[in-house]
């Protein structure tokens, strides 16, 4: 839990039962619902010994993974873990719809626009407003835990993915490729990634997994990327040198969904090359010191402390460390939900507006997105409701709990806790490994070395 002073300063982080004693002692108030924080009446950073923390940062196309850690003598101890979802892919969308309804207004016969392609300038370093966005929200998100733990270093993995050699299906050489011969292992990485580290064919996950050929190059298959897949060594010697087409013959929907998934865009590893060190600018202008980390290495750290495969567990492992005690066993995922939208019409499949939304979004002191609980006394919906709540100017409400959406319930039964942020808010367990694994920081901690 995050803990601030009585003046807003953060102090040390505790554990989830030392901050409920300090809450019903009456030591300390909630200062925010979630990510949880406690502000203390009684004391200041000036009594107290803060010996600061850091915060590991794993960057990706569609998900930011972020731990905050304290270290001693190489040893790290998980903190909190926080999951970011990206809404790149929506932004890119969107803005692929307005291109396309301004470009037919400029070939309709309407009113003469002039040419504005001439004065159109992108300063040096532009990103597309789907990438930096996920620059944005990550530093964002960095800000954020600056206010609530004093940070003291930042650890963000600088990974690179080449896509060229990727593409192209066979080892450049000279002229061809000047950036090194990462080739193989890059190619593997991103197989492991796209696949989800578990084989094509059977599902079989935590066994050695090959490179296969879907076509095989016996049969003049190739090796680009799109000719590839992961299969366990059962899977692999059974299918030999026989086509994917004949091997998966009375699998047609396997079959189908193998083939679908082989034709998927690069997409994901250039966003991640192309935003690696804008983020790496971002983070070194708040002022913090930042350490830069290969994707290499954190892969290593992993396999030493046989930590599972996740994106908070990365972002722990991000560059020079001896050995992790413990991390958290709960995983808060934030959803980049955005603010809502200026429109205050809805349109039908046409066009044409349909429905007009009221010009003011605040309803009997409430907004859509806000962070609510309902304590409903009487009727059909009787009961604690916690969630999202969308406003009516009925004063009815929607509130979208964890199980479902919870219709028509009066304001008069709602308490606020917390502003809508442009964020949501879930939970989820970090994901468990057959082999041994640390519990969470409020209980013992498990040495890698202890298994």
């Amino acid at each position: 839990m995050f803990v601030l002073d009585r003046h807003g300063q953060p102090l040390q982080p505790t554990s989830p039962a030392y901050a409920r004693k300090l809450l019903r002692s009456g030591r300390a108030v909630v200062g925010r619902h979630t990510p949880f924080v406690i502000r203390l009446k009684d004391r200041t950073a000036a009594d107290c010994v803060v010996a600061g923390v850091r915060v590991g940062i794993d960057p990706g196309s569609k998900h930011t993974g972020l731990a905050v850690f304290t270290e001693r003598g190489g040893s790290r101890t998980g903190r909190y873990a926080l999951q970011l979802d990206h809404r790149g892919g929506a932004i890119r969308d969107q803005l692929t719809a307005r291109s396309r309804y301004r470009r037919r207004r400029r070939s309709k016969n309407l009113r003469y626009r002039a040419p504005r392609f001439s004065n159109r300038t992108k300063p040096k370093g532009w990103l597309a407003p789907s990438l930096h966005h996920r620059v944005d929200t990550t530093l964002s998100w960095v800000t954020r835990l600056t206010r609530w733990v004093p940070v003291a270093a930042v650890h963000v993995e600088r990974v690179a993915f080449d896509t060229h050699s990727m593409s192209a299906g066979r080892p450049l050489q000279g002229v061809e490729y000047q950036q090194g011969t990462l080739a193989g292992y890059e190619v593997r990485e991103y197989l492991l990634a796209t696949w989800g580290r578990v084989c094509a064919y059977c599902g079989a996950t935590g066994v050695p997994l090959n490179l296969d050929h879907l076509h095989p190059r016996s049969r003049g298959g190739s090796d680009r990327i799109s000719n590839l897949t992961l299969a366990c060594i059962p899977c692999n010697q059974g299918k030999n040198a026989t086509p994917v087409e004949e091997f998966l013959k009375g699998r047609p929907a396997l079959l189908a969904k193998i083939l679908q998934q082989t034709k998927t865009p690069l997409r994901d590893a250039a966003a991640v090359n192309t935003t690696r060190w804008a983020l790496w600018r971002a983070l070194e202008a708040t002022g913090l010191p930042v350490h830069p980390a290969s994707g290499g290495r954190t892969k290593w750290n992993r396999s030493r402390t046989q930590a599972p495969k996740s994106h908070t567990l990365d972002a722990l492992h991000v560059g020079e460390l001896e050995n992790v005690t413990a991390w958290p066993s709960t995983v808060l995922v934030v959803k980049a939900t955005g603010r809502g939208t200026y429109a205050r019409t809805r349109t039908d499949r046409y066009g044409f507006p349909r429905l007009r939304l009221p010009r003011t979004k605040q309803v009997k002191g409430f907004t859509t997105g806000d962070l609510v609980r309902a304590v409903v006394p009487s009727g059909k919906k009787t009961g604690v409701h916690s969630g999202r709540v969308a406003v009516r100017s009925t004063g009815s409400f929607n509130i979208t709990t964890r199980h479902g959406t919870v219709q028509g319930i009066h304001h008069r039964h709602i308490r606020l806790l917390q502003r809508a942020d442009g964020y949501g808010y879930t939970t989820h367990p970090e994901v468990r490994h057959r082999a041994a694994f640390p519990p969470g920081p409020e209980g013992p901690g498990l040495h890698a070395g202890d298994n």
